[in-house]
């Protein structure tokens, strides 16, 4: 992290968790097998997944560069901490299907390859401190709030500009 400080250049290093969007990433994967009711937990489910909407990941690319007080390293994760059984309870019930298919590890191993997967997988707990402490707001706290964002069969991106 230490690589291209500059003196007198402020410098800011947002780490995102999951990265949650309906045209991206994880979501697009798993949406059609989670549509037709055929979703589930991801490795064990106990294990904790730092998350982040990926409108709130841009929103703290933008935050970070309008407001020169924000500095160093901040987590870019949502405040609400949550477990991977959560997430898929919570998309499930946006989606209004059941999810009762859990998927082992090596099938995200071999679908995201072991290193993009263990942020599934084998997450840690990571509190935003420091990004809520800039003055922050996010768009979407909680998982249920993102996934009702996201989880419609027909999805229109209002903020697109395509």
């Amino acid at each position: 992290e230490q690589a291209g400080v500059v003196e007198g250049v402020r410098r800011v290093v947002l780490r995102p968790g999951v990265v949650l969007g309906r045209e991206g990433g994880m979501i697009k994967q798993i949406f059609l097998p989670f549509y037709l009711g055929l979703g589930g937990r991801m490795g064990e489910g106990s294990q904790p997944m730092p998350w982040v909407h990926v409108k709130d990941l841009a929103g703290l690319v933008v935050h970070s560069v309008k407001n020169p007080q924000v500095e160093g390293v901040l987590n870019a994760v949502s405040p609400h901490i949550i477990s991977n059984q959560e997430f898929v309870n919570a998309f499930a019930g946006a989606l209004g299907r059941p999810a009762f298919f859990p998927l082992p590890e090596f099938v995200w191993n071999l679908v995201f390859g072991e290193e993009r997967a263990v942020m599934i997988t084998r997450g840690q707990k990571v509190e935003p401190r420091r990004t809520l402490e800039s003055g922050y707001k996010f768009l979407f706290p909680t998982i249920e709030s993102a996934c009702k964002e996201f989880s419609h069969l027909v999805y229109i991106n209002t903020d697109s500009t395509n």
